[in-house]
């Protein structure tokens, strides 16, 4: 810790650290909560952040905070007093001891609080000269907790009267709760997981450690599952609780100790989904050693939620930035959610991750897995219904105009192959309000149709594949900028999910259902980390990978030819495995290289139930 005489003095202490390490400006005059300062100086994930009476840059808003600094000194004098800079260390003395890196594990920053009144303090003018240069200054909430700079004894004796009436940690702690959850999660498990997250934290455990260990858990409890036997599931049912307990806790974790890292942010966005698909594949095995095959409605039960969670991930991209954004049936849903117990009723309705694992955990206890993916597949479908009904009245009855941004967003989560995309550069282009989701539903239902209807191995089915890969071609030819263009991802990863399975349940070759789960989960991850980078800012995978692996059309009608090449033929289900291993190999490689980079985003899921 540096100590400046005045505003001019900061400016030079600044000027000599050496770059690279995050600074901060505290007012020696500053009263309030060491959680504030928490808030303000150590949260790694913004350039620029400010509390009253501190502010803090990291290594790439070194250069205008110094600028910002000297064009406030120069327009305040010199000899303002500006008193403790700690130009130099990493974070204020008060936070020292706190971590200032680590992971994000599915949390968002804190809500920006309102704009507020002009902050007249030397730190308040700096920060309003580095946002007018361009740099954005994340200004955190701080509800109860106490941040000033006293003017005078009055504003001193208010402050600190303010500082002995809250309790900062018991608010740390429950800002460490995410904001709006499940109601299995928010009221059975969150009342006591903070408390595990605390402990983790004073032990110097990361949430990194933490993800690793639900992941492990729940692998445990997939392997458990595979047993085939009544303590198997009983165990299988206990530690899938576990590792959902810990999942919770790595979030908190993070919140607790503002500990964020893009690796967080990846881990977070990943294991979720291959905690849950590997304890699909675990019950499944499970159950062939007990005498029953349940991989058809394993692979049913996967496509489901990942069709689930493209329709929430699409309609959010299209919306999110629309201009003119208002409906009826949105004003509807406000209203709802000013009635207490209807926010609860309508986030159980969808069925979120809490309540669909305690489901899973406690039918894998009690009863057998045919009976709990009867479950998965009867709640998700009824939460399917439930979120994509609303989400049609909205898009239908809102007036609203989708950005080039949205558009885009849609068309990355397309995932339109070579195929596709030489039939948009030579067609027109549909016209019309609804034609081009309409293209994409009928040439999803040919495809699925000609799987499910005709002779398994015809070569029509083969044929219905190309008007596939035609229609496809025609539905992303123009922007999707219309009303229901939002459908167009989601009908396409049913077709190709759906054709996948549907094939390989109708092969009757042995293993061919476990090898086309294996190649939708390989596909899925792709799927998936293709929002989480759309989310993070940086657009959707590298048009090599896209290319490289067919796209959704090239997959589909890849599939379609080895089902009539290899007709009744153990050769499909090794064809089935290869393409998997092919798919997995290329997206996990370019995947992990990404989001271990230094460009790579952090993305959090706030406020996501799925």
């Amino acid at each position: 810790m540096l100590t400046a005489a005045d505003a001019g003095d900061a400016a030079a202490l600044l000027a000599a650290v050496p770059a690279g390490r995050r600074v901060a400006l505290v007012d020696p005059r500053f009263v309030g909560h060491v959680h504030a300062l928490r808030l303000g100086l150590t949260d790694p994930r913004f350039p620029a952040a400010t509390v009253p009476g501190a502010l803090t840059a990291q290594a790439e808003a070194r250069p205008a905070l110094v600028r910002a600094l000297q064009r406030t000194t120069a327009a305040v004098g010199a000899g303002a007093p500006t008193a403790e800079p700690e130009a130099g260390a990493e974070t204020a003395p008060q936070t020292a001891a706190e971590p200032t890196t680590g992971q994000a594990t599915g949390q968002t920053a804190a809500p920006a609080a309102d704009p507020a009144p002009e902050d007249p303090t030397l730190h308040g003018r700096i920060a309003a000269a580095l946002e007018a240069e361009g740099t954005p200054v994340h200004r955190p909430a701080l509800g109860s907790l106490v941040a000033a700079v006293p003017a005078d004894a009055e504003q001193e004796a208010a402050a600190v009267a303010g500082l002995t009436s809250v309790d900062d940690e018991a608010v740390r702690l429950r800002s460490a709760v995410k904001a709006h959850d499940g109601f299995f999660t928010t009221f059975c498990i969150s009342p006591y997981s903070r408390y595990i997250a605390r402990w983790c934290a004073r032990r110097g455990l990361t949430p990194n450690q933490v993800t690793t260990a639900s992941l492990i858990t729940a692998l445990v409890a997939a392997g458990a599952a595979a047993t085939g036997t009544r303590g198997g599931y009983v165990a299988a049912g206990i530690l899938l609780l576990v590792s959902f307990v810990l999942d919770c806790t790595d979030g908190q974790l993070a919140r607790y100790s503002l500990q964020y890292s893009t690796m967080g942010a990846w881990l977070d966005a990943t294991f979720d989904r291959a905690k849950e698909y590997a304890f699909y594949a675990g019950l499944a095995i499970g159950a062939v050693r007990g005498g029953d095959d349940v991989w058809t409605l394993a692979l049913g039960a996967m496509v489901l939620q990942a069709c689930r969670h493209v329709v929430d991930f699409s309609f959010n991209e299209a919306n999110h930035d629309a201009v003119a954004n208002t409906s009826p049936t949105a004003a509807l849903s406000n209203k709802l959610d000013s009635v207490g117990w209807t926010v609860w009723a309508r986030r159980m309705i969808v069925l979120p991750i809490g309540e669909r694992w305690a489901m899973i955990a406690v039918l894998t206890a009690l009863t057998t897995p045919r009976i709990v993916f009867y479950a998965l597949l009867v709640g998700c479908s009824l939460a399917a219904c439930y979120t994509t009904a609303g989400r049609l009245l909205r898009s239908l009855t809102r007036k609203a105009r989708r950005t080039d941004r949205a558009a885009q967003a849609l068309a990355d989560l397309a995932d339109s192959g070579p195929l596709a995309q030489a039939v948009a550069a030579v067609a027109p282009g549909l016209r019309g309000a609804f034609t081009v989701p309409a293209a994409a539903l009928l040439g999803a239902l040919v495809m699925i149709g000609s799987a499910l209807f005709l002779p398994y191995g015809s070569w029509l089915t083969v044929a219905a594949a190309g008007v596939y890969v035609l229609l496809s071609g025609l539905a992303v030819a123009r922007p999707l900028k219309g009303a229901l263009d939002w459908l167009v991802p989601p009908v396409f990863r049913a077709a190709e999910y759906v054709t996948i399975l549907v094939l390989a349940a109708r092969s009757d070759v042995p293993h061919a259902v476990p090898a086309a789960f294996g190649l939708v989960s390989a596909v899925a991850y792709h799927h998936y980390d293709t929002v989480y980078r759309i989310r993070g800012g940086t657009g959707a995978p590298p048009g090599w990978l896209v290319r490289t692996i067919g796209g959704h059309e090239g997959r589909t009608a890849l599939v379609a030819v080895l089902a009539a090449v290899l007709t009744h033929a153990s050769g499909f289900t090794t064809a089935l495995t290869a393409l998997a291993v092919a798919v997995a190999l290329v997206v996990l490689v370019e995947s992990i290289r990404f989001w271990v980079s230094s460009s790579a985003p952090a993305v959090h899921d706030e406020g996501e139930l799925a």
